[in-house]
């Protein structure tokens, strides 16, 4: 082992032996409290992103999909689109913790010509929205689309896996 091989490791074990005597040093101080504060600080960033909690969509398909999404906020009901998701991708439709239990679905297979819908009809439009309400769409120059729901149960997180849609109409699997 070269001299500077052996002052590195001489170094490394210095911080080991700093670091293991300040945690010992907090440990036994009557300031317990305030180390523990300290070192959850220091672990909370790591633990609070792998915790994180989304709707997610992912696309199992080899076709590229366009979706929209509905759900009810506070006061309204509303339909936002188009997310445009490469075959077996998965996208986050909804950040953070969902605050509804229901949420509809709408997806368009680009490739394939089919589709995933359902009996909740709501408002969308060829480009991309974000409309509020689901009343009248036709009046209000919207599409009236059928979605399918997404019963999350309550859940903070949830994820929805599109398959191969059915070809032909509204449906999916």
């Amino acid at each position: 082992m070269s001299v500077k091989q052996q002052s590195e490791r001489l170094h490394m074990f210095e911080v080991g032996e700093r670091y293991q005597n300040w945690f010992r040093a907090c440990m036994n101080a009557p300031l317990n409290a305030i180390c523990a504060a300290l070192l959850t600080l220091l672990l909370f960033p790591a633990i609070s992103s792998e915790a994180r909690a989304d709707l997610r969509l992912c696309n199992k398909t080899e076709s590229q999909v366009g979706v929209a999404i509905g759900y009810k906020d506070k006061t309204d009901w509303v339909t936002e689109g188009w997310w445009n998701l490469a075959s077996n991708s998965c996208e986050t439709l909804v950040p953070g913790s969902l605050v509804s239990r229901y949420y509809y679905i709408y997806a368009v297979d680009y490739d394939q010509s089919g589709e995933w819908g359902g009996r909740a009809f709501m408002c969308t439009r060829e480009k991309e929205f974000t409309i509020r309400g689901i009343e009248d769409c036709v009046a209000r120059g919207f599409e009236r689309t059928g979605f399918f729901e997404i019963d999350t149960g309550e859940q903070s997180s949830w994820t929805v896996q599109l398959t191969e849609p059915v070809q032909q109409g509204t449906g999916g699997r």
